[in-house]
C-alpha cells in the first residue's frame, strides 16, 4: 500500500507542475491587462476626416478598462489615461515592470483608398506589403522622440532591414497572441458586423519588446467617410470597447485556471488529511472522452475550456477528444467530474487495454 501510495503522489505532483506552472501557482495573483491608447500629446496619430486618432483610442480604450475593471480577478493597467506623449519603449516598458499576462495596444487605421474594417495585429514578419506599410505609420513615432537613434540602437523605421531585424522574441507567447487577436475579430465581425480585414503579422516595435502575450487592434479607417464617423460616435466607440473588453474576458475565462485555483475543480482534493485510496489496473490507461467531432481542433487549453493534459485520436473518421490519461481508477473519476464542472456534461470515461480500446465495464468487473 505504502508503494501505491508514492506512486499516486508522484502522479499528483506531475500533473500540479502541468496545471500550475511554478511561476503562476507561486504569484497567485491577478490576470493583468495592460491597455494602451495609441499615440497622444504631440503625436496625434492619423487625422482622417479631420478625426483624431489619439482621441478615439483613449476614448475606446477607458471604456474597455471600465468593463474590465468590474471583475474583481482582473486588474488593469493604462500606459495613459490622458492625452499625454509616451515614447514606444516606455509602453512596452509599462507592461514588463507590471509583470502582465496581456497588452493590448488600440489604433484607428488610414489609406488612401476607401478602405475599411478591421484588423488585429500580432508580432511577425508577415512579407505583405500592406502590412509593412501599416507597421512603418505606427513605429515613425519614434522620430517625434528625444535620443530616438540610442533608445532604439539605430532602428530606423523606414528601412527593410530593421524591420528584417525585429526578431520575434515573443515566440513563446505567439499561440495565446493569436487566441485572443482572433477572439476580437469574431466580436467585431459577429457582433458588429464589421469588414473583417483578419488577424494579421506586423513587426510593431510596441509588441516587438513585450514579454507577454500582445495584440495591436486597428478598429477602423477614419479615412473612410462612414468608419471615420462611426468611429468618432460615442455609440461606435462603446460597441467597439464592449466587443474588445468581452474578448478579454473570454480569454481570460478560457486560461484563469492558472491564475485562481478552485480547490471544488481540483482533480486532487488538497483538503484531505491523507491521499485517497489509489485503484491501480495494470496495463490499461483511463481517459475521460470529452467530444467526438469530424472536425480536428488544436488541442491548446483556450478550444477546451481551459483544460490541459488533452489528447486527440481520430476513430472511425472522427476525431475522440480526450482528457487526462491514467491508470489509476478514482484519479479518472476525479477528472470526469472535473470535465463536467467545466460544462462537459456528457463526457465519460474509455479505457484502454494493451492499447486497445475497451469496454469500461469489462476492465472494472
Amino acid at each position: 500500500m505504502r508503494t501505491k501510495s508514492l506512486v499516486f503522489l508522484v502522479f499528483c505532483f506531475s500533473i500540479a507542475s502541468l496545471l500550475f506552472p511554478p511561476k503562476l501557482l507561486a504569484q497567485n495573483k491577478p490576470f493583468t491587462v495592460v491597455l494602451d491608447a495609441g499615440h497622444g500629446g504631440k503625436d496625434p496619430g492619423n487625422r482622417g476626416n479631420g478625426y483624431y486618432e489619439k482621441e478615439i483610442a483613449l476614448n475606446i480604450v477607458l471604456k474597455v478598462g471600465k468593463e474590465l475593471e468590474k471583475n474583481n480577478n482582473i486588474k488593469v493597467i493604462y500606459t495613459r489615461k490622458t492625452d499625454v506623449f509616451l515614447e514606444l519603449h516606455e509602453r512596452a516598458a509599462i507592461a514588463n515592470k507590471a509583470d502582465a499576462d496581456l497588452f493590448v495596444s488600440v489604433h484607428c487605421n488610414a489609406h488612401s483608398s476607401n478602405a475599411h474594417g478591421t484588423e488585429t495585429f500580432i508580432l511577425g514578419l508577415n512579407k505583405n506589403a500592406q502590412n509593412l506599410e501599416i507597421a512603418k505609420k505606427e513605429n515613425q513615432v519614434i522620430y517625434l522622440e528625444d535620443n530616438y537613434e540610442e533608445t532604439y540602437g539605430g532602428f530606423d523605421p523606414n528601412a527593410p532591414e530593421s524591420l528584417i531585424g525585429l526578431i520575434i522574441m515573443q515566440e513563446e507567447y505567439l499561440e495565446q497572441s493569436i487566441a485572443i487577436a482572433s477572439l476580437v475579430q469574431d466580436n467585431f465581425t459577429k457582433q458588429l458586423k464589421r469588414n473583417n480585414r483578419s488577424v494579421k503579422q506586423g513587426p510593431f516595435w510596441v509588441l516587438h519588446n513585450t514579454y507577454m502575450p500582445s495584440v495591436l487592434i486597428e478598429t477602423g479607417f477614419l479615412t473612410n467617410k462612414n468608419e471615420g464617423a462611426y468611429l468618432n460616435s460615442k455609440k461606435g466607440q462603446q460597441e467597439m470597447a464592449t466587443a474588445i473588453s468581452k474578448a478579454v474576458l473570454d480569454y481570460y475565462n478560457s486560461i484563469k485556471y492558472l491564475y485562481v485555483v478552485n480547490e471544488t475543480e481540483a482533480a486532487v482534493d488538497t483538503k484531505s488529511e491523507s491521499p485517497p485510496e489509489v485503484d491501480i489496473y495494470e496495463d490499461v490507461l483511463f481517459k475521460v472522452q470529452i467530444a467526438a467531432s469530424s472536425k480536428k481542433i488544436d488541442i491548446k487549453p483556450y478550444n477546451f475550456k481551459g483544460l490541459t493534459m488533452m489528447s486527440r485520436e481520430k476513430e472511425s473518421g472522427l476525431f475522440k477528444y480526450y482528457y487526462g490519461s491514467t491508470s489509476d481508477y478514482n484519479l479518472i473519476k476525479a477528472l470526469l467530474k472535473e470535465a463536467k464542472q467545466k460544462g462537459y456534461e456528457s463526457a465519460f470515461i474509455v479505457a484502454f487495454k494493451n492499447g486497445k480500446k475497451t469496454k469500461l465495464s469489462e476492465i472494472i468487473n
